[in-house]
């Protein structure tokens, strides 16, 4: 089955994180098949105004997993973390 990871974020606070973020997070990205699935408005049914909710497809759980704990992310997601403040929940199953 599939793996996801689910974000729930606030707005970005720092643009440049956030781009930094972005440009080391490519890299990871492919070498996980990680994609980024776009939400229908209607699925935000109860997020903050300024909440951003964000799933990210991986070919596994087992790889959305290991991306996570992957040393190249820990990099990455400091940058996450400074950008803006978010939850990460990762799940099991097939979203498609």
């Amino acid at each position: 089955m599939k793996g996801y990871w689910v974000i729930f974020g606030s707005a970005v606070a720092d643009p440049e994180a956030q781009q930094e973020y972005g440009r080391l997070w490519t890299p990871i990205a492919e070498r996980y098949g990680a994609k980024i699935k776009t939400l229908s408005p209607d699925a935000k049914l109860e997020v903050k105004a300024d909440g951003r909710v964000l799933v990210v497809e991986f070919p596994s759980y087992a790889d959305a997993k290991a991306c996570y704990e992957d040393p190249a992310y820990a990099e990455a997601k400091s940058f996450a973390l400074r950008a803006a403040s978010r939850e990460l929940i990762i799940l099991e199953g097939d979203l498609s």
